[in-house]
């Protein structure tokens, strides 16, 4: 049976707060914190991109993954709207990174938020097949907002790594599904380097109607409901829509809340629903069931039904702990400085 045999995060050390962004456009903020239930989110330096990221996030999953040496990865997938070359890939420069060989097939994965967990899927396929010992999938994104846009109160940083293989098993994956449609609710084209989206219908005919397709889909196909999982991890745009998804199925809070991350993280996009993963592994206890679900728009999810192996007693603290980069050592900045960082302001030649 393929599996997670490590797992890592990392995220941005520097924050900023909802107020901060709202008292520069006049926009409400308790209404961000009240009715979307964020507080602040993480903002990438300007040294910091999906590549940075992603071998940090690697380097945490190698520490957790029983010294697999990373000549014996397989393959790089990475799972990103945020990709620093529109041509160039960036999982060849992961591989370099950590110590892979040439001999590894890699390739960059986009379906907006659900590239992540695109690239979780097809690195189960590979282990699955017996077509490689090990494959790397990694979720990442830096992503974007146009200033004033209400984007620009969730659009967050971090990233999320997982070696997946079939012996010494931190997780092993019981049930996997997809559900698609094509649904037009957010895009960027080439050359836009801001996102456009159709505002509320990126929610009941977007989000909610593909999260619940694949959710309810992957638990027929299990013979499970709610009741059977210990922790549920959804996609998060912002702090209501996966508590919302979560009770609309029938799950609870304590459910949900140790990968209900976006209230002071963000939506990390791509790494959204599998940096919440992280922090439920950090947290789960042998035999515990947890239920994935992404969500990209265009639009998709991907659902998985994983079970928490002994092994993970052994493993959780050899890296940092996903909970302790979201809350310690923080650094807030006023909102010239996140301008600057996420180069905001454009200079004519």
């Amino acid at each position: 049976m393929a599996g997670i045999v490590g797992y890592g995060a990392h995220l941005p050390r520097h924050r900023i707060k909802v107020e901060e962004i709202a008292k520069v456009w006049g926009a409400d903020a308790p209404s961000y914190k009240k009715g979307l239930m964020l507080r602040e989110k993480s903002v990438p330096p300007p040294d910091m991109d999906t590549i940075t990221l992603s071998v940090e996030a690697t380097k945490n999953a190698l520490k957790r993954s029983g010294g697999i040496d990373p000549a014996d990865i397989g393959a790089v997938y990475i799972g990103s709207e945020s990709h620093p070359y529109a041509v160039k890939p960036s999982g060849t420069t992961v591989a370099e990174a950590i110590g892979a060989t040439p001999d590894i097939h890699c390739a960059d994965f986009e379906f907006a938020c659900k590239a992540g967990s695109e690239a979780m899927f097809v690195a189960l396929s590979h282990v699955d097949a017996k077509a490689m010992p090990y494959a790397l999938a990694i979720a990442a994104d830096t992503s974007q907002g146009a200033p004033s846009d209400a984007l620009e109160f969730s659009a967050a940083a971090g990233a999320a790594a997982f070696i997946m293989g079939s012996k010494n098993l931190i997780a092993e994956a019981l049930y996997t599904h997809s559900y698609m449609t094509d649904m037009p609710d957010f895009w960027r084209r080439e050359h836009r380097f801001y996102p456009m989206h159709g505002g509320r219908f990126t929610g009941e005919e977007a989000y909610f109607a593909h999260t619940k397709g694949a959710s309810k889909a992957i638990m027929e196909k299990a013979g499970m409901k709610p009741a059977d999982f210990k922790y549920a991890v959804f996609h998060q745009p912002n702090g209501k829509f996966p508590q919302k998804v979560a009770f609309d199925l029938g799950f609870t809070q304590q459910q949900i809340d140790p990968g209900w991350l976006s209230p002071t993280l963000g939506n990390t996009y791509s790494g959204a629903s599998p940096i919440g993963l992280t922090a439920t592994l950090d947290v789960a206890q042998p035999g515990d069931l947890i239920l994935m679900c992404s969500y990209g728009s265009g639009a998709g999810s991907d659902s998985f039904v994983w079970k928490v192996t002994e092994r993970i007693n052994e493993v959780r603290d050899l890296a940092v702990r996903t909970r302790k980069l979201l809350e310690e050592n923080l650094i807030y900045v006023d909102y010239g400085t996140y301008a600057k960082y996420r180069r905001k302001i454009k200079m004519n030649d």
